[in-house]
């Protein structure tokens, strides 16, 4: 039996698509405390200054913040933004090892959500944007947001 917040997106990384190009994502588990699950699933989480790196073969996400669950007790982390590790598959860290090898690529945590009653955090391989490649990105924006906002005009007036 499925939990009610399967699929559900705990916590996103909204400024994450602003400053990269996602060029490719990977969906890993995290290795959680009790508690920390139980406050994740509150929705207590925050991810937008979150980064991840390789150290001996294993991922770990750093400063991602998970608040400590007011219910709790001795278990409770002391630290909130503690290093936690990622569950990958050993080819798929060692493509993001030779990947973020490369100039300008970088790991960056996209969002959280649960999925078959286990935690799990999507990982994006992104390219810094420059401030031109923001610029441009938000003109393309505005651009389609004034074309939808005028068909839907142009609907109205149809009727």
């Amino acid at each position: 039996m499925g939990n009610k917040n399967d699929g559900k997106v705990l916590a996103q990384n909204k400024k994450a698509s602003h400053d990269y190009f996602i060029e490719d994502t990977y969906e890993a588990g995290m290795v959680l405390t009790g508690t920390e699950i139980k406050s994740l699933r509150m929705g207590r989480a925050n991810i937008s200054d979150a980064f991840a790196t390789i150290r001996n073969g294993e991922i770990f996400i750093h400063n991602m913040h998970i608040s400590p669950f007011e219910q709790g007790n001795r278990f409770n982390p002391s630290d909130p933004t503690r290093a936690r590790k990622l569950l990958l598959h050993k080819e798929q860290i060692h493509k993001l090892l030779g990947l973020t090898k490369q100039e300008g690529y970088t790991i960056v945590p996209l969002k959280v959500y649960v999925r078959n009653g286990y935690a799990k955090l999507l990982l994006g391989l992104g390219k810094g944007k420059k401030q031109y490649d923001k610029r441009d990105t938000a003109a393309k924006k505005d651009a389609q947001r004034d074309i939808q906002r005028a068909l839907k005009e142009r609907q109205k007036i149809a009727r």
